[in-house]
């Protein structure tokens, strides 16, 4: 199969920085385009893009003709489709079930809630105040961190990473998490494992080239 990857991004989105990382992960290389969230209304909702992803949201991955949407499904099509340098996901089917519960945990519960569609409701719809915003996401954030790092502290599958010393699935789920806390003002003094698991990935490559600031539609310092 030859690689054609254009990946639709926004630079701070974390459902994006999660298909960055793996595709980093594995090697492939890929186009950016950049889709602005915020300018002229978002540019999520142009027709163009809705033509695209009719959920108007990033991430969408285009392979050649073949058009992929929603991050974990991108993930796991980037596992199945290409061998890569890195494999994604473990071998066994229980410690799979275990990083796919760990990475929903991530995408389902805790990153739909503080997603900027979302926020944007609680603006629009019920005038609520920027600091009742940031407390919302922050108890969300919260809840599930609580629940990620006891299950990361207790468990024997738990290394240096997530599963076992390989970075994967879960990981690349769980760093943009952390960058979003960081952003909100969520104290991450409770979740030791967490960040340290987070260290450990920021200090490859492959998670680095994947920040938000590094990205080309980036604003740019000054």
């Amino acid at each position: 199969m030859q690689h054609g990857l254009v990946l639709y991004s926004y630079w701070r989105s974390s459902a994006a920085y999660r298909v960055r990382i793996a595709l980093n992960l594995k090697g492939l290389p890929y186009a950016i385009h950049a889709v602005h969230l915020v300018r002229e209304g978002g540019e999520q909702h142009h027709d163009g893009y809705r033509a695209l992803n009719p959920q108007e949201l990033v991430p969408v991955l285009k392979d050649g003709e073949r058009v992929i949407r929603q991050s974990l499904a991108i993930v796991e099509y980037l596992e199945e489709a290409y061998e890569g340098e890195t494999k994604l996901l473990p071998i066994a089917a229980r410690d799979r079930a275990r990083v796919r519960a760990l990475a929903q945990i991530v995408a389902c519960d805790i990153h739909p809630l503080g997603n900027l569609r979302v926020l944007q409701y609680l603006d629009h719809e019920f005038n609520a105040p920027q600091v009742e915003r940031e407390r919302w996401v922050r108890h969300w954030m919260a809840a599930g961190f609580g629940a990620l790092e006891k299950l990361l502290a207790d468990s024997p599958c738990t290394g240096r990473f997530c599963e076992a010393d390989s970075p994967g699935y879960a990981d690349l789920c769980l760093v943009p998490q952390v960058y979003n806390a960081q952003r909100w003002g969520l104290s991450l003094e409770p979740y030791p494992t967490i960040r340290r698991i987070h260290d450990a990935c920021m200090e490859l490559e492959a998670f680095r080239r994947a920040r938000p600031e590094a990205q080309p539609d980036a604003p740019k310092p000054g």
